[in-house]
């Protein structure tokens, strides 16, 4: 078995850990912060895009050391693949935009389907959590709750 499977599900498991210990960490410490209600949510979207960068970041280091170091295929990106082509594309591929000037070739397109099955749904995770916390902080200021 090719190096490229195990890593797909280290990866997904290693991401859906990122993502879950910090939206349970957001759901711990949100109520506790001493800012107005509705400035939460801004909490909650510029820790979203960490925990995404991080993710993407860490999938673009994998396809890097892969490409360079484990035979897995390549990224046909116009010269060598440097590591700033595979964050590129990480990116491009966790985001669903879809392969534009950076394609993957060999086993390494096994690892660019389950990124962007992943980024689908942290994405989708993180939206959903998102509508949460704004369901719960951003209240009308004209509403006294006497409805």
């Amino acid at each position: 078995m090719h190096i490229v499977a195990p890593s797909c599900v280290a990866l997904f498991a290693l991401t859906c850990l990122i993502h879950y210990e910090l939206l349970r960490g957001l759901s711990l410490w949100l109520p506790r912060l001493a800012i107005p209600d509705r400035s939460r949510l801004l909490v909650v979207i510029f820790a979203a895009f960490v925990a995404h960068a991080l993710e993407i970041g860490l999938y673009g280091v994998s396809i890097h050391l892969l490409i360079h170091h484990f035979d897995a295929g390549t990224l046909k990106a116009g010269g060598p693949v440097t590591l700033a082509d595979s964050i590129y594309f990480s990116a491009e591929t966790y985001t669903s935009l879809g392969f534009g000037d950076v394609v993957p070739v060999g086993a390494i397109r096994l690892l660019a389907g389950t990124e962007a099955l992943n980024g689908l749904l942290m994405i989708g995770w993180t939206a959903s959590y998102a509508y949460i916390t704004m369901e719960r902080f951003w209240r009308d200021p004209m509403d006294t709750g006497d409805t």
